[in-house]
């Protein structure tokens, strides 16, 4: 442990030494170094966005629903030993951070109940501050003026279920960090049908549970709540942009990082630092770091190979930051200067962005973006080697809920990333940015990572940590 906290503060000493000095002769050049993004940094705890956004929240579901019981659990203790982070729908409502809490709301009279653990200070000498029901601070933390021991659910419950109210509960797959409900129902689904398993969601069990014990058949909420979470409010437009610049200054400094024979796994790790540095809790999804064939890999995520002189590397890597998600992907030669065919490859998908992004605006959806991405990569004749859409919802999952083929509104969040992959040739191209809608137009939230030809070439010369590191081993 003291090896690794020495290396680290080393490293922190060094990139800043290495920033503020002029670099040797024939060395690549530097740009100035950057101030990390703030955090409170008091330790307390922390009611997500803010009480009077989630309580906001609440209201527009009750609205939603105009009736009835909602019942929402929060994810129980982690199995290992890994932080804990809240399931996305429930964080939502409550911007509780901790497990093993629920939430009831009847939608009639307004009624908010947040339930929490008993207080158990023997488990908190070892993990530390974990919201209980006896904290005095809950209330005024998170507005909630009814705050019950978790075990008392049942009795909640039965003060409020009769036999002609409606129950609602969420049937969307439980995700936390880098979780996504694609990948999520799909594994949910196949441990339900493993003969030697069988095991049916959480979600489920929980309708099966009320249904049995109150008699009432449980509906789900999802489709209401999804909606909601498709148009961003601005404090989770606000934290986009910081997990947007704290991917864009990761990615931006992997380029100049970038260097023949260099290993994937060392680009991995370097944006992780950074984005972290930056406020990150961590990845929105795994590293994707690819170089030569492996950038023909849409979810490559071995990060083990040696990149080559004359290959392209593709990295699509972003951060959470305060429970929203970046994605972003660029593609650069290893060695700083893209081939005559990685440029006409390259030039065309650039092209296809842009006007990608150009048609982001109010009352289209995000089917008439994929189509002028799509026009301009079949106008030069390479829709052969497309193979995704060019855009998805983005938000507190990186694919993010909601319908292709609603109508585009302020606030609604969505990539825009054309891909083209020749495997003749193993040059993998990828452009990505987050857009959110604007009244006129879009803002594109992950601006700060440069991506034209020229740019990105200049970045790539200049000199980057990882640089520094090679030379001080030398």
């Amino acid at each position: 442990m003291k090896l690794t906290l020495l290396l680290t503060a080393s490293l922190v000493v060094s990139f800043a030494h290495a920033q503020s000095n002029a670099p040797a002769a024939g060395a690549k050049t530097q740009e100035p170094s950057y101030t990390p993004a703030e955090r409170p940094g008091d330790g307390k705890p922390v009611c997500g966005l803010g009480a009077s956004f989630h309580a906001g929240r609440r209201k527009a579901l009750r609205e939603a629903l105009g009736d009835g019981i909602v019942v929402v659990r929060g994810l129980p203790d982690v199995r290992d030993y890994l932080p804990f982070h809240q399931d996305k729908v429930f964080w939502y409502l409550t911007g509780v951070e901790s497990p093993n809490a629920a939430l009831v709301i009847d939608c009639k009279s307004g009624r908010e109940v947040l339930l929490l653990p008993k207080a158990n200070t023997g488990r908190e000498s070892w993990d530390g501050e974990l919201w209980d029901a006896d904290d005095a601070w809950v209330k005024e933390l998170t507005g909630f003026s009814e705050v019950r021991d978790s075990d008392e659910l049942a009795a909640v419950l039965g003060e409020l279920v009769k036999a002609d109210t409606t129950l609602w509960i969420s049937m969307h797959p439980n995700v936390a960090l880098a979780g996504c409900y694609d990948q999520a129902a799909g594994t949910d689904m196949a441990i339900h049908k493993d003969p030697f398993d069988g095991r049916v969601s959480r979600e489920q069990a929980l309708k099966d549970a009320l249904t049995k014990q109150f008699s009432v058949e449980a509906k789900d909420f999802t489709k209401k709540l999804n909606e909601l979470r498709r148009v961003k409010q601005p404090e989770e437009i606000a934290a986009m942009r910081r997990a947007g610049r704290a991917g864009a200054l990761a990615m931006a400094e992997a380029m100049r990082s970038t260097a023949p024979n260099m290993g994937e796994w060392e680009l991995d790790g370097l944006m992780s630092w950074i984005q972290m540095r930056e406020g990150a809790v961590g990845p929105a999804y795994h590293a994707i770091v690819g170089s030569g064939a492996n950038s023909l890999v849409l979810h490559y995520g071995d990060s083990s190979r040696r990149m080559q002189d004359g290959e392209v590397i593709l990295i699509d890597y972003a951060p959470e930051v305060d429970h929203y998600d970046s994605d972003i992907t660029r593609t650069w030669p290893v060695n700083g200067k893209f081939t005559a065919r990685q440029a006409e490859l390259y030039d065309a998908v650039f092209e296809a962005q842009a006007a990608g992004i150009a048609a982001v605006k109010p009352g289209v959806t995000i089917r008439d973006v994929e189509s002028a991405c799509s026009a301009v990569l079949a106008k030069h004749n390479f829709s052969q080697f497309v193979r995704h859409g060019a855009c998805h919802y983005i938000g507190m999952e990186v694919h993010d809920v909601g319908s292709g083929g609603a109508k585009l509104v302020p606030g609604v969040c969505f990539t825009v990333e054309p891909g083209l992959y020749e495997e003749k040739t193993g040059i993998g191209i990828r452009i990505e940015d987050v857009v959110c809608v604007t009244e006129s137009g879009c803002e594109v939230l992950s601006r700060d990572v440069p991506k034209d030809r020229a740019t990105v070439e200049k970045l790539v010369t200049e000199q980057g940590v990882l640089d520094w590191l090679a030379q001080r081993k030398q």
